[in-house]
């Protein structure tokens, strides 16, 4: 019997390795195309914004391009992990998804660890398939945007917090969870709303002896208060807080104008958790609401406050109030939620199966409804195995067909653009363009943002921005937008000269690139004096103006 189970261990652990390895596969490979989340901005944008500061220091000696989008002052980590990367690999999109990977598989690691001080070890078995068979984190794990990072170091803080009692020195390695949480601020400032998460894997543990709770907390607070502090000092003594602050403007989006509008973007960003997966999230709902409904009963309570469940709750609903907050839910912030999800299903049936025949009920209760309780357990618990199962094999189906068709139309779209403005020089080979730092990324063409332009001396605009570093090419997707237009008619005329297709978006399909011409005696036009929103007559293109 107990080889019999080993192996079946085995087996299983075997099948969650190769479906681990599918995810570092043809890490060149563009974001799967025609999947659920096709309209999500990151797959053409993200990773070259955020390790922007690793690019630019190994092509151009330079992290900081003042003026332009530079995110690495307000979250260093990432890049600055890229960029001791680049070292060994060069600059290459491969390295830097390879880096997201390695923290996807830390992040299996983890999720298993703190499920595995909670229950049996095929809870956290379970929790871990869930997370290799998801075609959703397949996408997103993919991508070297910041989020497979900022959840390996919530799972980091949460291991610790929950073991906070088993340690010799608690007090120490609750300064370990300050820094930690300094790590997540400065991986991706959403962090914030992870506070609560973090607080209760801490708390719960350590309730019963109040006076190492508190020097606990106050080590933690202590820790990250230092910490923290310190880089915004640094910040501050550089003179970069006007980019700091710009990393927050450019995050922020109009909010509508009615007062019920919190509501109604709450609605949207807990709605939005289908697009991870329309059985386990709302089976993530059920067990936490069942949880909730028990709560008179010992075994409702006991799980609920169980630290790795409430923790999981806390994030979960954390970064949905983020989303609502913002009023801009994107597929690529439920990459964090996910795995949150998982491991609540998995702790949840865990709870059911594993609980239901161990006294979970006080002993005071009549014997036979507590044999009626524990065989409902039993059946919701592998009601719940059930469900979790025909998701494994419906998300397992579909990850297989992603993994085994890679698509490049990206990584062509930008190679042949490169070579298309290397065979046909045109003034400064610069490129601006929203994509200009994923495209760097892959192909090396020096680029500056034309959609972000940090407040800099010399630089207040982004039709200053354009004059000052003089772009000899300009790359937009599918449309012109009016004011961008604008910025460029100010130095320039526009001639369309290419176009290539990438990605599956009906509105972001078709990169197409400009050359840029001066004006005759290099005139510059003050847009408060002249229309620069129209096509000029010196102005050779066909696309749409938006």
């Amino acid at each position: 019997m107990l080889s019999s189970k080993r192996l079946w261990y085995a087996v299983w652990v075997l099948l969650i390795g190769a479906f681990a390895v599918l995810h570092a596969l043809n890490l060149r490979a563009d974001f799967p195309n025609h999947s659920p989340w096709w309209m999500d901005w990151a797959k053409y944008t993200d990773e070259g914004w955020y390790g922007n500061a690793a690019i630019r220091a190994h092509l151009s000696g330079s992290w900081y391009l003042a003026g332009d989008f530079n995110p690495a002052v307000g979250v260093p980590v990432w890049p600055f992990l890229e960029w001791v990367l680049f070292f060994f690999t060069g600059v290459t999109v491969e390295a830097a998804r390879g880096l997201a990977i390695a923290f996807f598989f830390a992040n299996l690691l983890l999720s298993y660890l703190l499920l595995k001080t909670r229950g049996p070890r095929w809870m956290g078995l379970l929790a871990v398939t869930l997370m290799v068979t998801s075609p959703f984190l397949y996408c997103f794990s993919r991508l070297a945007i910041l989020e497979p990072m900022l959840t390996t170091l919530t799972l980091g803080a949460l291991n610790l917090g929950v073991r906070l009692p088993s340690f010799r020195r608690p007090v120490w390695v609750a300064a370990g969870i300050g820094l930690l949480f300094t790590l997540m601020m400065l991986t991706k400032s959403t962090a914030l709303f992870l506070l609560p998460a973090m607080g209760w894997a801490m708390v719960v543990g350590l309730w019963r002896d109040r006076r190492l709770l508190v020097r606990c907390g106050l080590a933690a607070g202590g820790a990250f208060a230092v910490s923290f502090g310190l880089w915004v000092g640094l910040i501050l003594h550089a003179g970069m807080l006007p980019d700091y602050k710009y990393l927050f403007q450019v995050n922020t989006y109009p909010k509508p104008k009615e007062l019920y509008w919190p509501f109604v973007s709450l609605w949207w960003s807990f709605h939005g958790g289908l697009w991870v997966d329309q059985i386990l999230i709302p089976l993530a709902g059920l067990v936490v609401v069942g949880a909730a409904l028990a709560w008179r009963r010992f075994r409702g309570r006991r799980l609920l406050l169980d630290p790795a469940f409430g923790a999981s709750v806390l994030v979960v609903a954390g970064y949905i109030l983020f989303m609502a907050v913002q009023n801009h839910p994107q597929p690529r912030y439920f990459a964090v939620v996910a795995v949150f999800c998982f491991l609540i299903v998995a702790r949840g049936a865990g709870a059911l199966l594993g609980e239901a025949n161990a006294g979970a009920d006080p002993p005071r209760h009549d014997p036979r409804r507590q044999h009626i309780l524990g065989i409902r357990a039993i059946w919701l618990g592998w009601a719940t195995l059930i469900f979790a199962g025909l998701a494994v094999g419906i998300n397992g189906a579909q990850t297989l067909d992603y993994a085994g068709h890679p698509e490049y139309t990206f990584v062509d779209a930008a190679e042949r653009l490169t070579r298309y403005i290397d065979q046909h020089p045109n003034g400064k080979r610069l490129l601006a363009s929203v994509s200009g730092d994923q495209i760097a990324l892959v192909t090396h063409l020096p680029a500056i943002n034309d959609l972000f332009d940090a407040p800099s001396p010399g630089i207040p605009d982004m039709a200053a921005k354009v004059g000052w570093y003089q772009p000899g090419w300009f790359a937009t997707w599918n449309t012109l937008d009016l004011g961008t237009l604008e910025d460029i008619h100010g130095h320039y005329s526009l001639e369309q000269v290419a176009s290539f297709r990438a990605f599956d978006d009906s509105k972001r399909n078709v990169l197409v690139l400009f050359k840029l011409h001066r004006w005759a005696g290099g005139r510059v036009y003050d847009p408060s004096d002249q229309n620069l929103r129209i096509r000029f007559p010196e102005d050779k293109f066909d696309i749409p103006l938006e």
